[in-house]
């Protein structure tokens, strides 16, 4: 359903954070939405460097959603707009950067945005603008198709996580605190196990042990040994960033199936969560029966089918050892 200006985009967010009204300048449509309470998310403070991306780490309540936006305006002039609504709201610009500054590709892989199509990035033109208001911070990443725009907003409003470094808003001077510390030392690479080593030696791993009933999304029994193994990668390769994606056997239709696919993804996002990872660096999302594992025409080839798979969507990791 198309919507008209100006767009009210109200967060599930508990009463005293209010909504927030973002005016694109254009109709808009709301490609995806997700909220997650209890969970954490960090915001890039800074551009691509050094192999990373320098960022707060918040905990607490987690939007994103995504709009396409029918506009011939270019990403300087959307950034332009919805910068000043931000401002005008009391949000603090913390960085903001375009394309090449930001550091181009590895900067927007750096991003926890949400998949294609909902969200597109064209990664010869985009913008990002993080801000900050009070213990909530906020981003913005915009980018164009080739007859539309695309917006994401990103809100995480809580506390700084006790363990992640404060990142000072970027200056062009480096500070004395700055010059005066030597860099800490690389963490020696930790052993991935044998299913960290078919992830990053395939790209792709089916969870086998991960299992769902017909139509349901819910993991059934106790959580799978598979797990528990791909949370401890995820621990020892903390700049790994994986992809969940569902999949169903070939009953009922499509748009159901690809439905159920994404929460049984989500089910398994959520097991890693509360094994202690980061819900930044896992995304879900699911294709229904479009990529089968087996033959559909068996009970058996059916319960094959209904699975989870992992893929690892780093272009940099640390070397195994």
């Amino acid at each position: 359903m198309r919507l008209l200006l100006p767009l009210l985009f109200t967060l599930s967010a508990p009463a005293a954070l209010q909504a927030q009204a973002l005016d694109f300048g254009a109709p808009a449509v709301q490609t995806a939405t997700q909220s997650e309470q209890g969970a954490s998310l960090r915001i890039a403070t800074g551009r691509w460097q050094a192999g990373s991306v320098p960022g707060e780490e918040r905990a607490g309540l987690v939007d994103q959603t995504a709009w396409r936006i029918d506009t011939d305006q270019s990403t300087l002039d959307l950034a332009q707009r919805l910068r000043a609504q931000l401002l005008a709201e009391g949000w603090r610009e913390v960085f903001a950067c375009d394309t090449d500054e930001c550091g181009g590709f590895d900067f927007r892989y750096a991003l926890p945005l949400i998949m294609e199509p909902d969200m597109h990035v064209d990664l010869g033109d985009f913008r990002y603008i993080a801000l900050r208001k009070g213990d909530a911070m906020l981003s913005l990443t915009i980018s164009r198709a080739r007859m539309a725009a695309f917006v994401q907003l990103t809100r995480v409003s809580g506390a700084l996580m006790a363990d992640a470094p404060a990142m000072a808003v970027p200056d062009t001077t480096a500070s004395q605190v700055d010059r005066a510390q030597p860099a800490a030392p690389p963490l020696a690479p930790q052993p991935v196990g044998q299913l960290g080593a078919r992830l990053e030696n395939a790209g792709s791993v089916v969870l086998d042990g991960v299992n769902f009933a017909s139509g349901k999304a819910e993991l059934q029994g106790a959580t799978p040994v598979v797990l528990t193994q791909l949370a401890d990668y995820l621990k020892a390769r903390p700049d790994a960033r994986i992809a969940l994606v569902g999949h169903t056997d070939a009953s009922g239709g499509l748009a159901g199936n690809i439905a159920l696919s994404k929460a049984r993804a989500q089910a398994v996002r959520k097991a890693l969560i509360a094994q202690g990872i980061s819900a930044d660096r896992i995304e879900a999302e699911g294709v229904g029966y479009l990529a089968p594992r087996v033959s559909n025409l068996s009970p058996e080839g059916r319960t094959q089918n209904r699975r989870v798979e992992v893929m690892l969507t780093s272009t940099q990791i640390g070397a195994a050892p």
